[in-house]
């Protein structure tokens, strides 16, 4: 089975340095005006997404959910992870359009 796109992008921004994850590293990027993009697992917890999405509007920050956190970890090389945060905008709208299709 082939990964999808968004995948194979995560990956590529992570190597090239473009993005933070974990709880404390997240939230200093999105409060920091750095983060263009936050990423959560589907599989967090209904508090965890609730408290993401109410950050990323109050910072104005665009937020998609995406498989697991296992495939999203995966995708940076990690066991898993629930949050990651892309602090780049060029891999940011690439993300955005292939996770809205």
């Amino acid at each position: 089975m082939r990964p999808a796109p968004w995948f194979s992008l995560v990956g590529l921004a992570f190597r090239a340095g473009k993005i933070v994850s974990g709880e404390e590293a997240v939230m200093s990027a999105v409060r920091g005006e750095k983060a263009k993009l936050v990423l959560v697992a589907e599989d967090a917890s209904e508090r965890t997404k609730g408290t993401w999405e109410n950050k990323c509007d109050y910072y104005g920050v665009p937020l998609r959910i995406v498989a697991d956190r296992y495939q999203l970890g995966g995708a940076m090389g990690k066991a898993h992870r629930v949050v990651a945060a892309v602090n780049d905008h060029g891999f940011s709208k690439k993300l955005i359009a292939l996770l809205d299709q």
